[in-house]
């Protein structure tokens, strides 16, 4: 008989795979079938009429067995050989196979297909996904670069049209993935560390004073405040702030949870706030779910128009929003901090990340080195 959603959500984990078919008369799909995995995931996949392989459709619940019966009548129409699989619209491929693996797979899964929607959506929207070539990338990259994009942020655009043509190949919409000969962009100093001169933190907290005094306005970023000064007295990561709710902030004990789904490493992580983080947070009035959400409720994706017109108005030379972190740091150090503690406080999991902040404290070395004199004494 067809399959049901409360019989896919029923379905309990065995010590082997299993299947878990449709069949019977319509809704059912042919060859339509759920894997229920050892470790409880389930997911839709396709039989290919007339060879013995399938092709993934999408997890369950991201993916409703409704749309999996949608995507298998249209893959089953069009034919399943490869030659046909792969004659798919780009901006198709993004709203029906990607952008729903991302998601469902990627902490970071929204942020990264918004990203590629708004690098790549008005380039390739008239293109089908096995029309894109390595020419377009190139030209890309170029265009990029000639519009005064660094070249971290464009090998991070590569990075994830790279991981979304893969995956073409991977699913049989592709025969090989156009980006496997485009090179990442050469980045000159990987161990750069820009923070703020006494100065430029002055013009820069004048600027965000003014964001307050202009409240209540339209186009009033009121985001933009809370988010800076945050990053420059916790060190959090952009992608951390846009994924911190209300539920790991406790401003009684002071400090927050960076859970280990939101930290880059992987690894869960408390934060101790000082007397000016908790007092912004104070200043946003506590609710629950996301900190800073969009407009619609949803997960923050970006705030680049608000905050180059922040570094604009404070006349800010070659400062990023990430930079924030680098500022946290560095003042950590040179107020004598063990870089132990800044590594932790950072989330760094390798030591050897936190080491480029070393050179900010010349007088511990020149005490570690003064011991020397001791000794022979």
């Amino acid at each position: 008989m067809p399959l049901s959603e409360s019989q896919i959500k029923s379905a309990k984990s065995k010590a082997k795979p299993y299947r878990l078919r449709d069949a019977g008369d319509p809704p059912a799909v042919p060859g339509l079938f759920v894997r229920v995995q050892p470790s409880g995931i389930k997911s839709f996949n396709l039989a290919i009429p007339g060879k013995h392989s399938s092709q993934s459709l999408g997890k369950w619940p991201s993916m409703t067995l409704e749309g999996a019966r949608r995507q298998a009548h249209d893959r089953l129409a069009n034919g399943s050989g490869p030659a046909k699989l792969k004659q798919i619209a780009f901006t198709k491929f993004l709203d029906d196979e990607f952008g729903p693996w991302v998601k469902e797979n990627n902490k970071a899964g929204a942020a990264t297909l918004a990203n590629i929607r708004a690098q790549f959506g008005e380039l390739f929207k008239a293109k089908k996904l096995s029309e894109i070539t390595n020419w377009d990338i190139e030209k890309f990259k170029t265009k990029r670069l000639k519009a005064g994009i660094s070249r971290i942020t464009v090998n991070r655009d590569l990075d994830r049209i790279r991981v979304a043509l893969a995956k073409g190949v991977e699913w049989k919409w592709l025969h090989e993935n156009p980006m496997a000969s485009v090179k990442r962009l050469k980045v000159e100093d990987s161990t750069r560390v820009r923070y703020l001169s006494a100065d430029e933190e002055r013009r820069m907290r004048v600027e965000l004073g003014k964001l307050d005094a202009k409240a209540g306005k339209k186009k009033q970023p009121r985001h933009l405040r809370p988010l800076v000064l945050l990053a420059l007295n916790t060190g959090m990561r952009r992608g951390e702030l846009f994924s911190l709710v209300w539920e790991n902030v406790d401003l009684e004990r002071r400090q927050i949870l960076v859970p280990s789904e939101s930290a880059k490493s992987g690894k869960a992580r408390y934060l101790p706030l000082n007397d000016e983080a908790v007092a912004v947070l104070k200043g946003i009035g506590k609710g629950k779910g996301l900190v800073f959400a969009g407009k619609t409720g949803e997960r923050m994706t970006h705030f680049k128009r608000s905050w180059a017109s922040l570094v604009k108005a404070a006349k800010l030379e070659d400062f990023h929003f990430h930079d924030c972190r680098h500022h946290f740091a560095s003042r950590l150090v040179m107020a004598q901090v063990d870089l132990y503690a800044v590594q932790t406080l950072l989330g760094h999991s390798d030591s050897k990340m936190t080491q480029r902040y070393a050179h900010l404290d010349p007088e511990h070395m020149r005490a570690a080195v003064a011991k020397l004199s001791v000794v022979r004494n």
